[in-house]
C-alpha cells in the first residue's frame, strides 16, 4: 500500500544521474566508471573523466547468428574470469519489475552468442548467475530451477516439483511486495551447491480481477494474494549437492507457515546458510544458521519488539540480497531500533553484539561498508527529519562524523563507488538542485561538478516549512506553498495531501516539495494554499516511537493526528478559509483521505482519494499484520481503522478513483466503499479505470486524463482564489 506514484515522481530526480535510469548503476572492476546501456550498444562512462567515454560492447556485436537486430540489453554480469558476459535482454515484468526474459552468454574473444535454456519458453528465464569458477551458469524458469553447462549447454534440473503453488528460487506477490525478495537462489562461494528458497502458496487462494475490454467475453485474471488474516505461502530452505546432484531440506525451528525467510545467503566458508526467520507477527526475529550438509540449525540470535521488527531491506534500497561480512565473516552487520533509535550493530557467529552508532539519533539509511577502511557510510539528519545529510563512523563504534558539507542542505543523495573512494552526488532542496557531481571520500572533495545546476524559480512560490503543535501536544512537521501574491488580509483554500502511513514520508526537503503533480496548472497562481503535514507513524527519522507508536492504531492515531493539525493550523493562520478545505492521498493516502471524511466531516469538505484501501481486512497479510497485529487477536482494530466503518458519516464531496486492474488494493475495497455509501445515500463521483494498476498509468491518454479531472473536481467543489 505504499505510495507508489508519489514516490515515483520524486525519485525520477535522483534516476535522472545516469543513463542507466530504471536499472541499477552497474559499476566498473575498479569502481572509476560505470556501464552505460545506449542505442550503440554497452558504453563505459568514465566518472572521473580523467579520459574518453569507450565502447565495452558495440550494437554489431549483440546481433545475433540470423538476426539483423541487436539484443536489447537491460543488464550484464562479467564471468569470474573475465572471458565472457551473461547478457538479460526481452525483459518481461513479474508484479513490479521486468525480473524475467532471456539470458545469452557473449564471448569475448570468439565475439559468438549463445542463448541459455533454448528448450524453454521465450522470456521465462529468471535471475542467471554464473557459477563462481564461470563454467556453469543457474536460473530459474516456470518455478524451478535449472544449472546450464556452458561447455556443451545441457541443463540440469535441481528441482522439478515447480508449479503455480509450489516456487522454486523466486518468490509470491506477497514477499516481493512487501520484503523486496526476487531473487531466491544462491551460489555457494566455492560453486559445489546452490542454497534456495521454496514456497508452498497451495494454502494461498487467488483474488480475481476481471477483465472486460480486452476480448469479447470477459476473463478473469488470477493474483495469488494472502489477504489479512490468510496464513501465508510456507517457506524451507533447500541445498542442491552439484557433485551428488542430491537436495536437502534446512531444518529450521517453527512451522513453515507461521514464520517468513525474507533474507538468507552462504557464510563465506560454502558449509553453511545464515538467515533471517520472521514469526507471523513480525514482532520476533532470529538469526539463524543452517549446516549445508546435514541440515542441522541453531539460533545465534534473537531480537523481539513491542511493536514489529523492520527488516534490514526496508532501510537499504528495499533489496535483501547478500550479507554485510567484516572481519573476514567472523562478523556482520545489523540495524535495530532496539534502544530507541535505529543505530548499527556488528553481530558475532556467536551471537554477540556491539553497538556501533552511539548516538542519540537514527540512521536513515546505510550507504556503504567500507571493510578495508573499517568505515561505515550512512544517511541521517539529526536536527531536521526532512533532511539527509552523509555521515561516516568507524567499524570499531564512536561518535559519527557529518561528510555533506554544511553548504549542501536539504536531501543529498549518493551512489558510492564500489572503491568507496568516489561518489556520484546529487543535491536536492526547495531552493535548489544539483545533479551529477563526483566527489571523493571521505574528504568530500568535488573532483568533477554537477552536470547540472538549477534555482528554483525566484517567481514562483515555493515550499516554506514549518511545525504545529497539536492539543494533544503532538509537534508536528509540515510544508506550505502560498498562493502567488499572498495577501495574509484574504481568505484563502486550503488543500492537504497526505499519506500518513509507515510505508512513506511526505514531508521532506526537495526540489519537488510542494509539486502537485495531478494538477494541471499553477494551484498556487490560481490562489490555493498547498499543505502536508507528518503524522506519527510515517517512517520519518525522528524515533523508533515516533515511528512505532501507530502500531494497531492506522486509520486513527495517524488521522486523528493529521485532523488535530488542521485545526491547529486554523487557529495559527487566520487566512485559511474552513469552508474550503480539501484533502487528497493515492493508496494508504487514499485511505486517509477517506478516514478524514468520514472520521473529521466537520473539517473537510472535499476529498479525492485514489486506489484506497477501505478495509484493511482486504489488504494483503504481511503489510497490514505487521503494523496491526493478527484480526484473530485484535480484529476490532482492523475494524477501527478502516474508512469503511465511516462511511455513513460523509457530508462533503468526494471523488473516488481506482483501476479495476489493480493487483496491490483491490478494486473490492472500492466496491464495498460504493455499498456502504449507497446504504446511507451519501453521494459521490467515481472514475474506474478499466484493467488499470495501482499505478493507473497505463493505456493511452489515462494520465492526462486523471490529472484533468483530479483539477477540474478540486475547483469545482474548493474553489481557487483569495476572497
Amino acid at each position: 500500500m505504499k505510495n507508489i506514484k508519489k514516490i515515483t515522481v520524486i525519485a525520477l530526480y535522483f534516476l535522472c544521474l545516469s543513463p542507466l535510469a530504471a536499472q541499477k548503476t552497474q559499476w566498473t572492476p575498479d569502481g572509476n566508471a560505470y556501464y552505460s546501456f545506449t542505442k550503440n550498444g554497452i558504453e563505459i562512462v568514465d566518472v572521473l573523466k580523467t579520459g574518453k567515454d569507450q565502447t565495452f560492447l558495440s550494437s554489431n556485436e549483440l546481433i545475433p547468428s540470423g538476426s539483423s537486430a541487436p539484443l536489447q540489453v537491460q543488464s550484464f554480469q562479467v564471468s569470474p574470469d573475465g572471458k565472457s558476459l551473461l547478457l538479460f535482454t526481452n525483459t518481461k515484468k513479474v508484479w513490479r519489475d521486468n525480473t524475467r526474459g532471456d539470458y545469452w552468454i557473449f564471448d569475448k574473444n570468439s565475439k559468438k552468442l549463445t542463448q541459455l535454456g533454448k528448450s524453454l519458453p521465450s522470456a521465462s528465464l529468471m535471475f542467471a548467475k554464473f557459477s563462481p569458477d564461470g563454467k556453469k551458469a543457474a536460473y530459474v524458469s516456470g518455478h524451478n530451477i535449472y544449472i546450464e553447462d556452458l561447455s556443451d549447454n545441457q541443463l540440469t534440473k535441481i528441482t522439478s516439483d515447480g508449479t503455480d503453488r509450489i516456487i522454486n528460487g523466486t518468490f509470491d506477490w506477497a514477499y516481493e511486495e512487501e520484503f523486496g525478495t526476487q531473487d531466491g537462489f544462491r551460489w555457494s562461494p566455492d560453486g559445489s551447491k546452490i542454497a534456495y528458497w521454496k514456497l508452498d502458496a497451495r494454502g494461498t487462494k487467488n483474488f480475481l480481477m476481471i477483465n472486460n475490454t480486452d476480448s469479447l467475453y470477459s476473463f478473469t485474471v488470477p493474483v495469488e494474494y494472502p489477504k489479512v488474516g490468510e496464513n501465508p505461502s510456507g517457506c524451507s530452505i533447500w541445498f542442491y549437492d552439484l557433485a551428488s546432484k542430491s537436495s536437502k531440506k534446512a531444518n529450521i525451528e517453527g512451522d513453515e507457515v507461521q514464520n517468513y525467510i525474507p533474507r538468507m545467503e552462504w557464510v563465506l566458508d560454502s558449509k553453511s546458510v545464515i538467515l533471517q526467520q520472521l514469526n507471523r507477527k513480525q514482532n520476533q526475529s532470529k538469526i539463524i544458521v543452517s549446516d549445508a550438509r546435514t541440515g542441522n540449525s541453531k539460533t545465534i540470535h534473537t531480537e523481539t519488539d513491542a511493536a514489529w521488527i523492520d527488516i534490514k531491506s526496508r532501510w537499504n534500497d528495499n533489496d535483501p540480497g547478500g550479507w554485510d561480512w567484516i572481519d573476514n565473516g567472523k562478523e556482520f552487520l545489523w540495524l535495530s531500533e532496539k534502544d530507541g533509535w535505529r543505530h548499527i550493530y556488528k553481530i558475532d557467529m556467536n551471537g554477540k553484539e556491539t553497538l556501533i552508532t552511539k548516538d542519540n539519533f537514527d540512521v536513515i539509511k546505510p550507504e556503504f561498508f567500507d571493510v578495508p577502511n573499517k568505515l561505515i557510510y550512512f544517511l541521517a539528519s539529526p536536527d531536521n527529519a526532512a533532511q539527509k545529510y552523509l555521515y561516516k563512523v568507524s567499524m570499531k563504534g564512536g561518535k559519527a562524523q557529518r561528510i555533506t558539507p554544511q553548504a549542501y542542505s536539504g536531501s543529498n543523495q549518493y551512489m558510492v563507488s564500489p572503491n568507496g573512494k568516489i561518489a556520484m552526488f546529487n543535491n536536492s532542496s526547495v531552493n535548489a538542485r544539483s545533479i551529477g557531481a563526483v566527489v571523493s571520500l571521505p574528504d568530500h572533495k568535488e573532483l568533477v561538478p554537477a552536470k547540472r545546476t538549477e534555482k528554483a524559480a525566484p517567481s514562483k512560490p515555493k515550499a516554506e516549512f514549518f511545525q504545529v503543535t497539536t492539543q494533544d501536544g503532538v509537534t508536528l512537521d509540515g510544508w506550505v506553498v502560498k498562493p502567488k501574491n499572498f495577501d495574509p488580509g484574504k481568505k484563502y483554500p486550503i488543500v492537504f495531501t497526505v499519506y500518513g502511513e509507515p510505508g512513506s514520508q511526505t514531508v521532506t526537503d526537495n526540489f519537488y516539495t510542494g509539486w502537485n503533480y495531478l494538477y494541471t496548472g499553477d494551484m498556487a497562481e490560481d490562489g490555493y494554499l498547498y499543505v502536508s503535514l507528518e503524522n506519527r507513524g510515517t517512517p520519518a527519522p525522528k524515533g523508533r516511537e515516533w515511528r512505532k507508536s501507530i502500531y494497531r492504531k492506522i486509520g486513527q492515531l495517524n488521522i486523528r493526528d493529521q485532523a488535530m493539525g488542521a485545526k491547529a493550523l486554523f487557529a495559527k493562520w487566520p487566512y485559511i478559509d474552513t469552508s474550503r478545505v480539501a484533502v487528497w492521498g493515492w493508496s494508504g493516502g487514499g485511505s486517509s483521505t477517506l478516514n478524514l471524511l468520514g472520521q473529521y466531516p466537520d473539517i473537510y469538505q472535499t476529498g479525492i482519494a485514489i486506489a484506497p484501501v477501505a478495509n484493511q481486512l482486504f489488504y494483503d497479510n504481511i503489510y497490514q499484520e505487521r503494523y496491526m497485529g493478527l484480526p484473530q487477536e485484535n480484529r476490532e482494530d482492523f475494524v477501527n481503522g478502516s474508512p469503511l466503518a465511516y462511511a455513513k458519516n460523509l457530508k462533503g464531496n468526494l471523488l473516488l478513483v481506482h483501476g479495476t486492474g489493480d493487483d496491490n488494493v483491490h478494486y473490492q475495497n472500492t466496491e464495498v466503499y460504493i455499498n456502504e455509501l449507497v446504504k446511507y445515500n451519501k453521494q459521490f463521483q467515481l472514475m474506474s479505470y478499466p484493467n488499470r494498476t495501482h499505478s493507473i498509468s497505463e493505456g493511452e491518454g489515462t494520465s492526462q486524463h486523471l490529472a484533468t479531472m483530479f483539477t477540474k473536481y478540486l475547483k469545482e467543489h474548493c474553489p481557487p482564489g483569495g476572497r
